[in-house]
């Protein structure tokens, strides 16, 4: 894989913005050049604004020039998974069934970032209705490392613009990994925040349960800079919660006097030689950086988690479902066909046992990390997976799917903050990612680790050339 000289990150980017170094115009049209550029190739965008995304960044430009700097986020070129409602452009959760829709306001996160001066560029591609492979009429995501390979997860095409430097940052969800494993698999940063940190209105849901919204950019930095803009109380979901607000995250200091818990359920079989060898190599970065390890064990988080996460998704998904499935079926694929019919069938009493083991685990989790600051395991035992267990036609291996998941959905089902950070490649050149997990509500401290961490290493600044490769 040949590489790219360093691309600017967004707060490289926004700061030149802020002295007017650069102008947001230029800025957007470098970006939609980019996409217009490369798009054919990854396919990680739905849908491209070019006119409106030009008309904002004038408009950002001339507020700036009169004084009126709101931010890192301003005039700053983002794009946002299309399953968050967009005023007057349609959003189609990646399916057939809402292949027209046009909303008429913005999800939260969009007005938010509107708010912070962010310039929407596009809609970023997703699986089939953010919890299935992708639909034939979208196709799937190619990784800008590999295009041989999937960025799996539905926040797919989010982590391909960002780590082929389309865009600076995304907005994506996490029911099962769907930020992380992305952002592992690109060689980019994501957060999949506290549960309810980040406002859900607007959003196709997928499990009212277990849905997070968050992040993905090309450092812990970047990506704190949205969290930021987009964290905070949001009326319109009933799960959202109120949290401390988040500050400016910067590297440099060390982590003495933090306790990592290094999960051995995770990190002692399973994972595939090249990942574990990179995820050690940044466990011990997070030593010598003054953090304590202590292997523990967690057993709850592992078939206990998983069980309750397929008890508790599947169940609201099949509810969120009912005004379209099945009296509108056959413009469902296959595979998701499958899955919500069988949903359907789960017994009530499955469904409440999920939600108990859920309390059951989260408050022995909480438990454990009374004496443990952070949790840290891969954020995937795999590198990319090849294209063909995402096709359209509905394949996708029930091995990788469920090995992914399993290394994910725990913290889905504990809402918890997780962090997937960039520490390492595996001898073919494709991307690791390092997992830390902290405390419930406590992300500001899980942005402050990785970012030291990432001011001590430069996995994070390579960047993939996909024009180097040639689109197999």
């Amino acid at each position: 894989m040949a590489l790219m000289d360093e691309i600017l990150g967004l707060v490289e980017v926004a700061q030149s913005i802020r002295q007017r170094e650069r102008s947001p115009v230029e800025v957007v049209e470098e970006a939609l050049g980019r996409a217009e550029r490369l798009n054919p190739v990854l396919n990680a965008y739905i849908t491209i604004l070019p006119d409106r995304a030009l008309a904002e960044a004038r408009d950002a430009e001339q507020e700036i020039m009169c004084g009126g700097y709101r931010g890192p986020l301003h005039g700053v070129p983002v794009s946002v998974k299309d399953i968050f409602a967009t005023r007057g452009i349609r959003t189609t959760a990646g399916s057939r069934v809402l292949a027209d829709q046009v909303p008429d306001e913005d999800a939260t996160v969009v007005r938010k970032l509107r708010e912070a001066g962010a310039i929407l560029i596009a809609k970023a591609n997703t699986y089939q209705f953010a919890c299935s492979p992708p639909h034939p009429d979208y196709g799937p995501t190619r990784n800008p490392w590999d295009l041989s390979r999937t960025t799996r997860g539905s926040s797919s095409g989010s982590a391909a613009a960002v780590a082929a430097g389309i865009d600076f940052g995304s907005i994506g969800s996490d029911t099962g990994g769907s930020i992380r494993i992305p952002a592992a698999f690109t060689g980019i940063t994501g957060l999949k925040p506290t549960q309810g940190r980040v406002g859900r209105f607007g959003m196709q849901p997928v499990s009212w349960t277990l849905d997070h919204a968050g992040p993905l950019a090309r450092s812990v930095a970047d990506v704190a800079a949205i969290f930021a803009a987009i964290a905070g109380r949001d009326e319109r979901d009933p799960g959202s919660i109120e949290g401390a607000e988040i500050r400016a995250i910067s590297g440099g200091d060390r982590l003495d006097g933090l306790v990592v818990g290094v999960l051995t359920e995770f990190t002692e079989g399973g994972v595939e030689p090249d990942v574990l060898a990179a995820v050690e190599r940044g466990i011990a970065v997070l030593a010598e950086l003054g953090s304590t390890l202590r292997p523990i064990t967690v057993p709850e988080l592992r078939q206990p988690a998983m069980t309750a996460h397929r008890q508790v998704m599947w169940s609201e998904a099949a509810h969120n479902h009912r005004a379209l499935f099945p009296s509108r079926s056959h413009e469902y694929t296959e595979i998701l066909q499958r899955r919500l019919a069988d949903a359907r069938a789960v017994p009530a009493i499955d469904y409440l046992h999920g939600l108990d083991e859920r309390r059951r685990i989260k408050a022995r989790v909480a438990e454990v990390q009374r004496e443990v600051d952070l949790f840290v395991l891969p954020t995937a035992p795999m590198v990319a997976t090849p294209l063909e267990t995402v096709e359209p036609s509905g394949v996708d291996r029930k091995e990788e799917l469920t090995a992914l998941s399993t290394w994910n959905s725990p913290f889905d089902v504990t809402g918890q903050p997780a962090l997937s950070v960039p520490c390492g490649f595996s001898r073919d050149g494709l991307p690791v990612g390092l997992q830390l997990v902290g405390r419930d509500r406590e992300d500001e401290l899980v942005l402050r680790a990785g970012a030291i961490f990432q001011a001590h290493t430069e996995w994070h600044r390579r960047h993939p050339d996909v024009g180097a490769q040639e689109l197999r």
